[in-house]
């Protein structure tokens, strides 16, 4: 590996660092991943309404109620296809939390990320 491969991660790095930001419900993390005006949209999770959520502001209120389930996220069967700077990532995922009565969840399916490589590479 050379130095500039060292220091640009690619898609499945960059999806790799925020599940695991997930994992540790490390809010910051997760949103350094995100452009300024990015869209999440949040489906709908323990009695949560699906959610759109435009701009960083958003994106962290909207991780705010997610990390407060204390989600496990686990990520299978992931495919990247990469033109032009954008990178289309699809997994399938398991994820297991907290509903805010106690109970366990446990939630199974499918997500598209899409991603653009940054000015500086990354």
């Amino acid at each position: 590996m050379n130095e500039k491969t060292m220091t640009q991660p690619s898609p499945l790095d960059t999806i790799s660092n925020l599940t695991a930001a997930i994992n540790r419900g490390d809010i910051g993390a997760m949103l350094k991943l995100f452009e300024e005006d990015a869209v999440l949209v949040v489906q709908a999770l323990a009695g949560q309404p699906r959610q759109i959520a435009r701009g960083k502001v958003a994106i962290r209120e909207a991780y705010t109620g997610f990390v407060s389930l204390k989600p496990t996220l686990n990520r299978q069967v992931q495919e990247i296809v990469e033109a032009g700077g954008i990178a289309l990532h699809c997994s399938r995922w398991t994820l297991t939390a907290t509903s805010p009565d106690g109970k366990k969840l446990d939630r199974a399916g499918a997500s598209s990320d899409v991603l653009r490589k940054q000015s500086d590479g990354r």
